[in-house]
């Protein structure tokens, strides 16, 4: 497998790779998150034109996709019930999504931002179980709450490598 950027005629089948993660998360038990058709082809392609947006690709095909940046995010600055592991330079990373074609997608994409950034942090939903297992599995610690834009709570985790 191998990371690289997402390009805008991939627009689609990312798209796609959206539409079946929502289906996924309700089907599991998640039927809060990425909700009224979020995260929106507007989004996504922002993130492509701002090289933000990277795919997982394996023997040509889109296997993942996800929003990867190095610097603060807004909505990380205040965590509350809790506290991040350290207050060190990290990335983020953010809709992280898998076609299910194989296993194994959303760890290499997690590994991958770990080698670009030794320190990462990460929300999910509540009701995202799949996700707290894999964060948890990857060796990623429940740091607190933090709150969107919205207002919505999130579940923060934090991994530094150089911990």
């Amino acid at each position: 497998m191998e990371i690289r950027h997402t390009s805008l005629e991939e627009l689609n089948q990312v798209m796609n790779i959206y539409d079946h993660a929502r289906q996924y998360m309700r089907q599991n038990g998640n039927q809060n998150q990425w909700i009224n058709g979020y995260p929106d082809i507007e989004l996504i392609t922002k993130d492509i034109e701002e090289m933000r947006s990277y795919v997982c690709v394996d023997d040509g095909q889109i296997e993942g996709v996800f929003c990867f940046t190095i610097g603060i995010d807004p909505t990380y600055i205040k965590i509350y019930e809790g506290a991040w592991l350290d207050d060190q330079p990290y990335g983020v990373v953010h809709r992280i999504a898998s076609a299910s074609h194989k296993k194994g997608v959303a760890s290499f994409c997690l590994e991958w931002c770990l080698e670009q950034c030794n320190n990462i942090r990460i929300d999910t939903h509540e009701d995202n179980y799949v996700m707290h297992n894999l964060l948890l599995k990857n060796g990623y610690q429940r740091c607190g709450i933090i709150y969107l834009e919205s207002g919505a709570p999130r579940v923060a985790y934090q991994k530094n490598a150089a911990l």
